[in-house]
């Protein structure tokens, strides 16, 4: 036993596949979309994005940090979803972070795109009404903030930090979280992102820059749960959507020595910086990135037996991607799981909830199907097209790949 490795005691994700983890996966293995109509705000018929996978609705649950009162003080909705998949994390492990817990439980649980829906509101106000900003606002737009919030609901007082690298950033928190983990400096660690970017400028941009799905000109809007195609020939780029995660480290003396439940461990991981473009991958250090994790890991390539991909949709992004993986498993190249084809792009909490599906594989010995799949004779890739399919998996490799050139892979190990 490796008493200082993180292993994984618990989770919690909401998606737009569903409000409950067990809701979420039999959706995902029956290859269901959550892709709808987009609705979180007017869309005319200029507006480019007309699809997006939107969370479901909390505000009915039972918690005090859903109280009207509460609300109008944190009125970005990044804050109540991820306080939600923390407490209901908390509530499946079982433990209480009681005072003599409390210095050495740290947080890494953080967003990419933060709260900047209330920022753009209240700028808004103030240019259309002249009203001054509420005290609520800078708060909102802090994004550290959530961990903070995060440590004021659970008691946390171990060393705090906010992980943001884009679309990476669900990742990077549980490699953060495994580092804080190694070098003594927590026992326990609430990792895990949130991101609700369907804010009408956010998603506006993420179009023009020809990131966000949109319909090729004059061709009819297709089925929205046919819009997110990832290694497909058809992809046109990825759908954005909402949700949140929350992955609960320990180590492995801490879970053993509080009788706390742990099937899955961090094995490897690497982190590597593009230095190329802002938005373009890079395929060297996309590739380092893949190959370091598995040599961490201690494992062979040939050990792997899935991958759980980053599979955005983009044309130039999967392509990389699979080149990658190519480079560094050769022919034998395992199944690859693209679970945006069933979510769309959660920006930073899509790490997050993929690394949540990919344990649930783990341990039921099943790949979710990636779904809306035409091949492409440049990627030909085992994107598991067909539907659920038994495997059983020891090792899973999960890529992240984010804006600015962050790129973040993990190696998971079932333990038992």
């Amino acid at each position: 036993m490796n008493s200082k490795r993180a292993v994984i005691i618990g989770y919690d994700a909401i998606s737009p596949l569903g409000l409950e983890l067990e809701e979420q996966w039999r959706k995902a293995l029956l290859g269901q979309s959550g892709i709808g109509p987009l609705t979180r705000f007017a869309v005319n018929a200029d507006f480019p994005v007309k699809f997006a996978g939107q969370a479901p609705d909390i505000d009915h649950l039972p918690y005090d940090f859903l109280k009207a009162r509460e609300q109008a003080r944190w009125p970005s909705p990044i804050y109540k979803y991820a306080l939600l998949t923390v407490r209901r994390a908390m509530d499946k492990i079982g433990l209480q972070i009681t005072p003599d817990l409390a210095p050495r439980v740290a947080v890494t649980y953080s967003t990419a795109v933060g709260g900047m829906d209330v920022l753009l509101a209240a700028d808004r106000n103030m240019r259309s009404k002249g009203a001054l900003p509420l005290p609520c606002v800078n708060p909102n737009s802090c994004i550290n903030m959530v961990g903070g919030k995060i440590s004021m609901l659970t008691g946390a007082t171990g060393p705090i930090t906010s992980t943001i690298t884009a679309c990476a950033t669900g990742a990077t928190s549980m490699i953060i979280g495994a580092m804080l983990l190694a070098q003594d400096q927590a026992d326990m660690v609430l990792c895990g992102a949130v991101d609700f970017a369907l804010v009408a400028p956010i998603v506006a941009g993420f179009a023009t820059m020809n990131g966000a799905y949109v319909p090729k000109e004059g061709e009819p809007l297709h089925d929205p749960g046919a819009a997110s195609r990832p290694f497909s020939i058809d992809r046109r780029g990825f759908v954005i959507s909402e949700g949140a995660a929350c992955i609960v480290l320990a180590s492995e003396a801490f879970a053993r020595a509080h009788g706390l439940a742990h099937a899955v461990a961090i094995k490897g991981w690497s982190m590597t910086s593009d230095a190329h473009h802002f938005v373009a991958p890079n395929f060297d250090t996309v590739r380092r990135c893949i190959r370091e994790s598995i040599e961490r890991a201690g494992i062979p390539p040939a050990a792997v037996d899935a991958v759980n991909a980053h599979a955005a949709s983009t044309r130039l992004g999967d392509k990389v991607e699979f080149d990658a993986l190519h480079s560094v498993f050769g022919p034998d190249l395992p199944p690859v799981c693209a679970n945006k084809s069933l979510l769309g792009h959660a920006m930073g909490a899509s790490s997050a909830i993929e690394s949540i599906l990919a344990c649930k594989a783990m341990l039921e010995e099943v790949l979710p199907p990636t779904i809306n799949h035409r091949p492409d004779p440049e990627i030909p890739i085992d994107c598991v097209p067909e539907g659920r399919r038994g495997l059983g998996q020891q090792y899973v490799l999960k890529n992240a790949f984010g804006f600015g050139g962050c790129n973040a892979c993990i190696v998971f190990e079932r333990l038992r």
